[in-house]
């Protein structure tokens, strides 16, 4: 039986054409050797996993082979090529050491080439040592860099080098890449299986092999997207779309029950909840045809995705970003998380899908916590009578409908007899008495007839300018983010 290898290894490009995602920078160093200009300091900077070090060997080797668009397998290029982990030899003893060895010419081939990997952890005083060498560096010498952290590296070491980017490989190029790798071992998958693992990557390569044989050995060579999902711990678009259909039907158990179901697979609710956002997103995107190329995924999945996109409106679809969003934020804060994310939950199986907000309802973070009716009304207060605490209780009458509703208020008095000031309860019960003996100020010569919603929102705006001036503030603010609906009685 022959010993096992892992992906990473196994599959390591030996060519530049066998390089994924990195094309920019693969043509450029092709183009440079043909033509004999190549400089005698590259750096390499870039994510993990992206093929920095790959490309180094591949160029090192075709520098010296015989024939440079093709590697010769049988040639030995042990003795022109080094390899220097700055991580572990980051002393100034360590860069004078190589300083003394560039100086040797190569025994074979035309250049000798150090690679020196993870160059940010050198020292400061070891930068300082290679500075010189790196500047004017015998002409068969030539030095590749590979780090990456570049902020880390001192600004006269950059100025020596020619610098390459190096990028993250796109989800993409990643699940193609893979899918090759599938059809030569003979693994059957599913384009969201792959796809899955081209997000977990994040762009390093590295990573998705070796996802890519941790999943090849616990699905058993059948690559499924349920599979895969279940032992990366991370939901699948699926479960989004099957939890969005409850919102749209308004199904709040339903929808509770599925939160239920996926947090006893291991799933965050901070996890849940910024997947949501990340859906309502793709959602957005998915309403113009032009823009769902943006979402990179398979395209039967593009396609319920448009499909569900279609009905949803505009104004929900920012409405549901803005509550899982900050819901997301404070997550942290909160002391009953999983209250805190089943709130937000039920305020968007609750909010309206055709283009408006719900008039019967307002979502619970724009109301006024001091206000149960947001309606313009004129307060009548009747004789206060004499208790031990405060009690405030509000009626609403119901009226024709060009008639506006005017709710009784009844308030029941305090005497600063009945209270003592040996606890914080019975001073917020003297504040209460105080308040009570205030003046009320009653409006006068409301109006009778029947008027609209423009008309109330200027009437709102200019009791709350009103407020503002005589300095109420507080009020002032409240009124301004509690806007009032008219309601059809």
């Amino acid at each position: 039986m022959e010993p096992f290898i892992v992906s990473a290894l196994k599959y390591r490009p030996q060519q530049f054409k066998d390089v994924v995602g990195q094309s920019a920078i693969t043509e450029t160093l092709r183009n440079a050797i043909l033509k004999n200009q190549l400089p005698q300091a590259l750096l390499f900077c870039g994510p993990r996993g992206v093929g920095k070090t790959t490309c180094a060997r591949i160029l090192a080797k075709q520098i010296n082979s015989k024939d440079h668009e093709n590697i010769d397998p049988d040639q030995d290029f042990a003795f022109n090529i080094f390899e220097l982990d700055a991580a572990s030899n980051n002393s100034v003893d360590d860069i004078r050491s190589l300083n003394d060895q560039v100086r040797i010419p190569p025994q074979t081939g035309t250049h000798k080439v150090y690679i020196i990997d993870e160059v940010h952890m050198l020292s400061t005083a070891a930068f300082n040592a290679f500075l010189k060498t790196l500047e004017e560096p015998p002409m068969h010498v030539i030095f590749i860099l590979a780090t990456t952290e570049k902020h880390k590296i001192i600004p006269t070491i950059l100025s020596r080098c020619q610098i390459f980017e190096f990028k993250r490989i796109t989800a993409s190029d990643t699940q193609n890449y893979l899918a090759d790798l599938a059809k030569e071992q003979g693994i059957t998958y599913e384009d969201e299986a792959l796809h899955l693992i081209a997000q977990k990557a994040d762009g390093a390569m590295r990573d998705a092999l070796s996802i890519f044989d941790r999943m090849s050995s616990f699905c058993n060579q059948n690559l499924t997207a349920e599979a895969v999902a279940e032992n990366l711990n991370i939901l699948d678009k699926g479960a989004y779309l099957e939890f969005t259909d409850h919102l749209i039907a308004n199904n709040i158990p339903d929808s509770l029950i599925q939160f239920d179901t996926i947090l006893q697979k291991g799933i965050e609710g901070h996890q849940f909840v910024a997947g949501l956002a990340a859906h309502f997103r793709d959602l957005l995107v998915s309403k113009n045809p032009k823009t769902i190329p943006l979402l990179e995924i398979s395209e039967s999945l593009q396609q319920a995705y448009a499909d569900q996109a279609t009905k949803l409106s505009l104004s929900y679809l920012m409405d549901a970003i803005d509550l899982a969003h900050g819901c997301e934020l404070n997550f942290k804060n909160s002391n009953n998380k999983r209250l805190h994310v089943e709130l937000c939950i039920m305020q968007l199986a609750s909010l309206h899908f055709d283009g408006e907000k719900k008039k019967q309802l307002i979502p619970t973070h724009k109301l006024n916590p001091t206000k149960t009716n947001t309606t313009v009304s004129e307060p009548k207060a009747e004789e206060p009578k004499t208790v031990s605490e405060p009690v405030a209780e509000v009626t609403p009458v119901e009226t024709p409908k060009e008639v506006i509703p005017k709710p009784k208020i009844k308030i029941k008095s305090l005497q600063p007899n009945q209270l003592s000031s040996m606890s914080l309860s019975s001073i917020k019960k003297k504040k209460d008495w105080e308040q009570q003996q205030k003046p009320t100020e009653v409006l006068k010569d409301l109006p009778t007839e029947t008027f609209s919603e423009k008309e109330l929102l200027s009437s709102w705006n200019g009791y709350q300018a009103m407020k503002f001036e005589k300095g109420d503030q507080n009020i002032a603010s409240l009124l301004k983010i509690s806007k009032p609906i008219l309601v059809d009685s």
